[in-house]
This record gives structure tokens, sequence and C-alpha cells, in this order.
């Protein structure tokens, strides 16, 4: 499923490119929520998942008529790995890297005014990566294990915003992405019989910065 995510964002990048007519390149500042997922044994249950965090992030991206346009897309986001349960939590450094492909729709003719609203669905992959120090006791540990490990996983994006033209050819950005995930079990392990499933949403406002050019 990898392979066919990566392959299927490569050949997104490459098409639009082939007829790019207008680039777009800029940064972006985020501070993000997850919502997490249960983590449930005999003994009871908790939340598993990631604590809110700020993330940084670029894009890339062209238009290639007046509603249709694509972005590459990378953040980086510092999120806590994180278990609670009855007043109790556990934490641990975290951090992870998305890397994916947006196709850009605009509900309108671009340029038709200062601000450009559009929607965003996409795809790619995300590395979670624990970065703490592991310890000999965890808090919650009969329910899972917040470990110093790695793990990559697909991704699907969602999301939308507004473009504002402050210049020709400079914009401010405001938008939302939710990067869906498949729960990340190498990165926080369960312990048997805990069962973890489902899937992680990860709601990234951001702000930022774009130049255009042709």
């Amino acid at each position: 499923m990898r392979k066919v995510t990566f392959g299927f964002t490569l050949a997104l990048l490459f098409a639009g490119i082939s007829v790019a007519q207008e680039w777009e390149v800029g940064g972006m500042a985020s501070y993000g929520f997850y919502r997490n997922v249960d983590a449930t044994n005999p003994q009871g249950s908790a939340t598993a998942g990631f604590g809110p965090g700020a993330a940084f992030g670029a894009v890339v991206g062209y238009n290639s008529n007046s509603r249709i346009g694509g972005e590459f897309r990378y953040a980086f986001e510092m999120n806590d790995l994180r278990l609670s349960s009855a007043g109790t939590t556990a934490s641990f450094a975290g951090q992870s890297h998305v890397i994916g492909y947006d196709l850009i729709l605009h509900p309108r003719v671009r340029h038709a005014g200062k601000i450009e609203p559009f929607l965003a669905v996409g795809g790619g992959m995300k590395l979670y990566r624990g970065t703490g120090t592991e310890q000999a006791f965890q808090n919650l540990e009969n329910f899972a294990l917040l470990t110093k490990t790695q793990q990559v996983e697909p991704m699907i994006s969602v999301g939308g915003g507004i473009k504002i033209q402050l210049s020709q050819h400079l914009l401010l950005r405001a938008e939302i992405r939710d990067y869906l995930t498949p729960f990340p079990k190498n990165v926080i392990t369960p312990v048997p019989p805990t069962n973890i499933g489902g899937w992680l949403n990860d709601f990234v406002p951001m702000i930022g910065i774009s130049y255009t050019f042709e």
C-alpha cells in the first residue's frame, strides 16, 4: 500500500508539472492537535495518541488552469506521544514528518477577487518518531509503551482554506488540513491484551506566506 501511495503521489506531481502555468512557493506555521483513539483491555480503557504541538511546513504548488492545481507539501510536527486514563497521563517526546501531494480545487475562477477559497484532497506518507528517553517504569504501562522508535504510515490528506492577495506575487494563506493515518503501533506499542485500533486524525490549522511566479 505504501508503494502504491508513493507512486500515485509522484504520478500526480509529474502530471501537474507537465502542464503547469503558474508556480507558488511558500512557508507555513501551525499549532495542531489530534483526535486520539481508545486503548482497551479487561482492566479498563485509556486514550492513546499524541498531544498538541507546533508545526512548520513548506509548499511548492502550481496552477494548471483557472480552477485546478496541485501542491507538493512537507510539514515537521512536534507532538509528544501520550496516554491518559482516569486523571493519569504518560508522555514521551515525539515528532513527525509529513510528505504529500494535494489536488487543489478552486470553487470559483481564480484571480476573480483578492480572496480565493480552495479545497484540497490528496495523500502521501507520515513518519512518526518517538524521541524521548525510555525508562524502566512508565505510567499506564499496562495499556501501552511509549517507545523511542519510528514508523512510516500511509496518509490521506483533506482540507481547504483561503488565499488573500497581498500584492501581485505575494499571498497570505490561511488553511486547515486533516492528516489521517493508521495508528502507529510500533511507536505506541499496545501491551497484550490491550487493543488499540482505528485511524488517527491530525488536525493542522496553518497560516503562511507564499510567492507566485510563471
